[in-house]
Parts: structure tokens; sequence; C-alpha cells
């Protein structure tokens, strides 16, 4: 296996300039919002298999598509807060490639 930051390895966001993501603070508050999600997740399944009523399912998909939006948006906070701000100090073609990275992003997340 080969270890993050090798030159060989061609991962997004490796090799940057500082050590960490943006998230890496809260990271335990993200997983444990992802496992809850993941809970949410296998509820419809269950529902769907016991074939519960179709409005109480869309209920719950909405619910875990809400979720999902919350963390979303608070992944792309912390990318805003510490990645963009790290890459806009340096200046130059990291600032527009993490700017356009996070735009890119945002575009992504308005048309889901």
């Amino acid at each position: 296996m080969t270890e993050p930051g090798s030159p060989d390895l061609d991962v997004p966001g490796e090799g940057d300039e500082h050590a960490t993501h943006g998230y890496i603070t809260d990271k335990a508050n993200y997983l444990a919002r992802l496992k809850r999600i993941e809970g949410q997740a296998r509820g419809i399944h269950r529902m769907v298999d016991e074939e519960q009523y179709c409005i109480d399912i869309l209920t719950q998909v909405s619910a875990l598509t809400k979720a999902l939006e919350s963390v979303a948006l608070g992944l792309l906070d912390d990318h805003l807060k510490h990645c963009v701000v790290d890459a806009a100090r340096m200046g130059g073609a990291e600032a527009d490639a993490k700017v356009k990275e996070a735009s890119d992003a945002i575009a992504r997340l308005v048309r889901s």
C-alpha cells in the first residue's frame, strides 16, 4: 500500500502545503453524524421492505437528504476556512485552483 503523500499516489488534495484537511478538528462529530445517517438509510430500507406508507417513507427520505446536506455544508465551510484560505495566502495558480474547486463543489451541491 502506498503511503499518503507519496509522489506516485494520485489523490486530489494530497501534497498540499498543510498536513491536515479543514474538517479534521471536527472529524469525530462528522463521523458520528455519518453513522446516524447510515442508520437513517437502513431505516428507510427497512420501511420499504415492510411496505410502509409512501408518505412516511418520503418524510424519512427528506430528513436523510437534509442530514446529508448539513454534512456537505459543514465540510464546504471547513474547506473554505482552511484549504481555500491557505491557498489564498500562497496566491498564484494554487489559489485560483482552490477557488475554482470550491466553486465547482458549490455548483454540484446546488444542482443536487
